[in-house]
């Protein structure tokens, strides 16, 4: 009788959790809990966080095989596969599915307007993204692969869904920590950018009003997605994924004649692929795999590419500011990141403490909206040289 409970004890989880390499599992647990702590009492993206963190807990439970991962040799190659509940789930991150779907459902939900009104947006929203580059070369430097690199250097974006996409046709091994770093870089915008705003302009330029915006007419909100889409996938075909889905959404949203498919794809369809895309996330942060010192260099180089992008954001609103003679706002430029529209609205809070009069929100969904282009891009650039 001792002998079949001994036996038993040593098929439960309790066991695996205490054995040589449990101590990882224990700490991914912990790390879990500290992340759904954040999204429901600190209210950090918790449509996200949450399914990451729990679908995190539930992983890192020995014994659960919630995601099983079986590597194989076919044909004198190395075939790997997936299984398990969050395992099958995986493979609308494996295709590029969710990241694409994600985007479909910005689309339906953003106005294009304030960038269409202010075209000059778009060179703030290209500012943003030299953090990402000079990211890549840092991560370079620390002898990363260029896939591994671009990869890494894509958080910069704060672009969650791009940065998944990305590494899942460059770095799959890395997803983990990747989509975990951006998740959580996108979720501390209102931490991070505030202190880099302030260190990079004076309150005189933060207290500067910007002229309204000019009205956008209809048939230009119709056109800009159809010309945006047959511009770029014409000189990046590999970013068609991202901006075609995005597009789409936008044409869908501005046509005015599917008002309910537009609200489905941007209310219930986008919940449904946001849940399933964190608990895919979640999947493959196994202590075994996530727990490494090449973690701890992602995170800290996905941090670097955050602030490099805010800050080359603020210094590109600064050079628009001296050529246009004080007429925008530097602080917009922090805006070029893509965490829409969390950033536009950490520029407007910004410049309403240096004069509460100052209604900054309009300006910097411009470049906002052009971060979310620009990342899409950037990312379509990197597959095509790395793919």
């Amino acid at each position: 009788m001792w002998e079949s409970l001994l036996d038993f004890f040593r098929s439960t989880g309790l066991f695996q959790l205490f054995s040589e390499d449990g101590w990882k599992n224990l700490v991914m647990i912990i790390i879990s809990l500290v992340l759904l702590y954040l999204a429901i009492f600190k209210k950090f993206e918790p449509y996200l966080l949450i399914p990451i963190g729990f679908a995190m807990l539930l992983v890192n439970l020995p014994g659960s095989e919630m995601f099983v991962v079986t590597t194989q040799m076919v044909g004198g190659q190395e075939v790997t596969s997936y299984s398990g509940l969050f395992g099958f789930l995986y493979y609308g991150v494996k295709w590029g599915i969710y990241p694409s779907l994600i985007f479909l459902g910005i689309g339906a939900t953003t106005d294009f307007g304030p960038l269409i009104a202010n075209p000059k947006s778009l060179l703030l929203g290209g500012a943003a993204q030299v953090g990402i580059f000079i990211t890549f070369i840092g991560a370079i430097l620390l002898n990363f692969t260029g896939a591994e690199a671009a990869s890494i250097g894509i958080i910069g974006g704060a672009d969650g869904p791009t940065s998944i996409l990305l590494t899942s046709r460059l770095a799959p091994h890395l997803i983990g920590a990747i989509s975990v770093a951006a998740y959580s870089y996108m979720a501390l915008v209102p931490v991070i950018q505030p202190p880099i705003i302030k260190l990079l302009t004076t309150k005189k330029e933060r207290s500067i009003k910007m002229e309204q915006l000019r009205e956008v007419k209809r048939i230009e909100k119709i056109l800009f997605p159809i010309i945006v889409s047959i511009v770029c996938i014409l000189l990046i075909p590999s970013s068609a994924p991202l901006i075609g889905m995005l597009m789409l959404g936008n044409l869908l949203k501005e046509s005015g004649v599917v008002k309910n498919l537009s609200d489905t794809i941007g209310n219930a369809l986008l919940y449904i692929v946001t849940i399933l895309l964190g608990l895919s996330i979640g999947a493959t942060t196994g202590g075994a795999s996530f727990l490494t010192l090449q973690t701890l260099f992602i995170i800290g180089l996905g941090l670097f590419a955050f602030s490099m992008a805010t800050a080359s954001g603020v210094l590109g609103g600064k050079l628009m500011c001296k050529l246009t003679h004080g007429k925008v706002n530097p602080i917009i430029g922090a805006a070029g990141v893509s965490a829409v529209p969390m950033a536009a609205r950490v520029a407007h809070l910004e410049g309403q403490k240096e004069d509460p009069t100052n209604f900054l929100l309009m300006h910097a969904m411009g470049p906002n909206v052009a971060g979310v282009i620009g990342s899409a891009i950037a990312a379509g650039l990197l597959l095509m040289f790395f793919a």
